[in-house]
């Protein structure tokens, strides 16, 4: 039989850089707008030029990055029309993966909730972020539908950005897990046609909401985008943030906008 060199279980460094600019754009250290060059990228990442070009060319293809003419690109806006038009594909995905879930009465865990209410109540966007996605796919797995997930995964990277600016508003982060959790007792309870009405309603309420802000923005004559930076918590003396994880390494703004 012909030898086969085994793969590594490590991601590569395309792929492990990729993952990485994608945490910033979701978490608010690159925001809708800003330039970022190969160079600043890859000596933030401590990386060759390479793996940073091929990063880039995947996150062109998913639309979170555009070109910015000349020398690298930036951060793709985060309009009205493609909130509008990404929440009205979400709304039905999530609606149907909600119904499916409470058809067969999945046992859900409520450990969802409580991670979820535990990371809103700290400063760390990413861990927010990730405790949302954590409960969505949750469901999607429960659905038992694997076309299904691969339908809401083509798009899980723009639903990861826009949680970000979501959860990045103080005010918004308890009513989502109050959402959450009324979600999450339809299912378990077995209701199909009120899980997947409830999930309707809170990917409705988010969309709008983000639209509306957006307007307001563009009214008050401000930047025409949404930008994710988290709130100062004044319940807290940390200054810890999101950037205190592996990817702390990245740029932030200031240093990013001089590498440009």
């Amino acid at each position: 039989m012909t030898d086969i060199t085994p793969l590594n279980a490590a991601p590569d460094l395309a792929e492990q850089a990729y993952r990485a600019i994608i945490d910033a754009i979701c978490d608010g250290r690159y925001v809708a707008g800003q330039r970022i060059t190969q160079e600043a990228l890859a000596e933030s990442l401590a990386v060759s030029r390479q793996p940073i070009l091929q990063a880039l060319l995947l996150l062109k293809r998913d639309g979170l990055v555009i070109d910015a003419g000349g020398r690298g690109v930036m951060v793709a806006p985060l309009t009205a029309d493609h909130i509008a038009n990404l929440y009205q594909v979400r709304s039905v995905l999530d609606g149907l993966a909600a119904r499916e879930a409470a058809r067969r009465k999945a046992n859900l865990s409520f450990r969802l909730i409580g991670a979820g209410r535990a990371a809103t109540r700290g400063r760390d966007l990413r861990a927010m972020i990730e405790a949302d996605i954590a409960f969505h796919r949750a469901i999607y797995e429960a659905a038992d539908n694997p076309v299904l997930l691969q339908a809401a995964e083509r798009n899980w990277n723009h639903i990861r950005r826009i949680m970000g600016a979501t959860l990045s508003q103080a005010g918004a982060r308890h009513a989502v897990w109050d959402e959450h959790e009324k979600m999450l007792e339809l299912i378990v309870s077995g209701r199909p046609d009120a899980a997947q009405q409830q999930a309707l309603l809170h990917c409705e309420k988010a969309g709008e909401s983000l639209v509306a802000r957006l307007g307001s923005m563009n009214d008050s004559g401000s930047d025409k985008t949404i930008h994710s930076k988290p709130d100062a918590n004044p319940g807290s003396s940390s200054n810890s943030s999101s950037n205190s994880n592996s990817n702390s390494n990245l740029p932030s703004d200031n240093h990013q906008r001089r590498q440009a």
